[in-house]
């Protein structure tokens, strides 16, 4: 099934600045969508109570954040910011071992 949906888009051109005074800049997109997926989607957005557009926007939303990655990166450097870099020796002698037995 194909229909239109809503992203909010931050990088949205300015239109008429009247005609969107009380409108998100968003962006309208036409995908296609496997009528099972559509089915459950339309079910889970009736029973949150979202408007369609919302609803595909918060789970795009998701999946770009979850599949970031920079958001990976990001969080790993976060993570050895607060652990802190040191080389363990015990770790790079078992890992220069490991490297040397394994064949390239």
């Amino acid at each position: 099934m194909t229909f239109g949906i809503t992203l909010v888009h931050p990088a949205a051109p300015p239109f008429d600045k009247a005609a969107t005074k009380f409108h998100t800049f968003s962006m309208k997109v036409a995908v296609s969508i496997p009528d099972p997926i559509f089915a459950e989607a339309e079910a889970l957005a009736k029973r949150r109570r979202l408007p369609r557009s919302k609803l595909y926007a918060r789970a795009l939303s998701e999946y770009v954040a979850n599949h970031s990655e920079s958001t990976l990166t990001d969080t790993m450097n976060a993570a050895l910011d607060t652990i802190g870099e040191r080389p363990d020796p015990f770790v790079q002698e078992a890992g220069r071992r490991i490297l040397k037995s394994v064949e390239w």
